[in-house]
């Protein structure tokens, strides 16, 4: 990729970005009430993402040493638990996160 591609490639994705940051308020305006299914979406996507990120996250475990599946039941364990606690899905996340790199990295 030459730098003028670059360049032009970057623009074209900040562009982007930034139209669609700014979609839902040109369409919705700051008059109009924010729709009941937005409401709804914002209130269902958070465990919908978690519960996506848990299937994608597991899908390889195997029981066939502890191993192998130790380390993601107990980050799951903990995901649960800090969601549960804080009811905040990025501290949940970061936390089962550190909490699995932990184990794998020191502890097996």
């Amino acid at each position: 990729m030459t730098d003028s591609q670059a360049v032009l490639t970057i623009a074209v994705t900040a562009a982007v970005t930034l139209l669609l940051r700014m979609l839902p308020f040109i369409i919705l305006g700051e008059a109009k009430k924010t729709p009941p299914f937005i409401m709804w979406l914002g209130n269902v996507l958070p465990y919908a993402i978690m519960g996506m990120l848990s299937v994608y996250c597991l899908r390889g475990v195997s029981f066939a040493s502890a191993v192998e599946y130790v380390p993601p039941s107990v980050s799951v364990l903990v995901v649960v638990l800090l969601h549960i606690w804080r009811r905040n899905t990025l501290i949940s996340i970061l936390g089962g996160t550190v909490c699995y790199m932990i184990l794998v990295q020191a502890v097996f």
